[in-house]
């Protein structure tokens, strides 16, 4: 992509994605991502209403008058955005790919977590891990973060969620807040959730939430008689005859499966979850996902 087009795209998507973020995000994200606990500000004299637990007994005695402490929330938190890019994201058929609703997905948390004063940090994965960039605060580093999103050419098309979240989970020493940015088709053939062990280590230690995007053409397939699909992981390509009941019949059934058994896998690892479709407006599976949370 020429450097003028990409500084284009990179624009397009910061204006949209920051008004989100400033004027619909910015508090329910504040809501729902708790800092690490209450510090300790500075007293003030008791006033009616005041919870009488919070007197400062010292300060009263002293000043012989009642004196109550004042708490802040310590505020700075650090999210991990892991980014899942293998071949399965260059898929759509409306007006976006699955990669294209990533990288919204992924620059209005940014700029939310920016807009909280939040460290904000990127780990890109296929099979492998591609490139983290460490966390950091700042509009600078945030562009940098939608510039990635939109160029990066991963060296694997294929999936591991296990090696991305066994790095993850080794590369934070301290709880984070960690947002899975992926399409979740890494199930074996018997329909077995592999990334269920490494999930669960990584949730004990951080907060982890699961952004499932997926198109609508993937969950059913329509009757167009016998067409050519590529595996876009893999490269194996396949004939298919849509025309047979049967046939979609099965391929609707192993939909259902998979979805059903990565919600279960979520639910048994205290995950927080969305699934959120390519045509669908993104803002209102994400407020009610924050909301769940507060």
């Amino acid at each position: 992509m020429e450097t003028a087009d990409l500084i284009k795209k990179v624009r397009k998507i910061e204006i949209k994605t920051r008004g989100l973020s400033s004027n619909i995000f910015a508090g329910e994200y504040h809501s729902a991502f708790k800092g690490r606990g209450m510090a300790f500000s500075e007293v003030r004299e008791y006033q009616l209403g005041d919870d009488i637990r919070s007197i400062d007994w010292n300060v009263t005695a002293r000043f012989n008058t009642p004196f109550v402490k004042i708490f802040h929330e310590e505020r700075e938190l650090t999210v991990m955005l892991l980014i899942d890019i293998s071949g399965s994201r260059i898929f759509g058929t409306t007006d976006k790919l699955k990669k294209d609703l990533v990288t919204e997905l992924a620059a209005v948390l940014s700029f939310s977590a920016g807009i909280n004063n939040d460290k904000i940090g990127v780990l890109f994965f296929s099979d492998r891990i591609e490139k983290f960039i460490p966390p950091k605060k700042g509009r600078t580093h945030i562009l940098r973060i939608i510039r990635e999103l939109i160029e990066f050419k991963p060296q694997s098309n294929q999936t591991d969620i296990s090696e991305a979240l066994r790095y993850f989970t080794n590369s934070m020493k301290k709880r984070c807040t960690a947002f899975i940015l992926s399409d979740f088709m890494d199930i074996d053939e018997t329909q077995t959730v592999r990334f269920e062990d490494a999930l669960k280590i990584a949730a004990r230690k951080h907060d982890v939430v699961a952004l499932r995007v997926y198109d609508h053409r993937e969950t059913e397939l329509i009757k167009v008689g016998i067409i050519e699909m590529q595996d876009a992981e893999t490269g194996q390509v396949s004939w298919v005859d849509t025309s047979r009941s049967s046939v979609r019949r099965q391929y609707g059934e192993w939909w259902r499966t998979m979805s059903e058994r990565l919600n279960y896998t979520l639910m048994r690892c205290r995950v927080d979850n969305v699934s959120i479709n390519t045509g669908e407006d993104y803002v209102k599976p994400l407020i009610r996902l924050f909301k769940q949370r507060i």
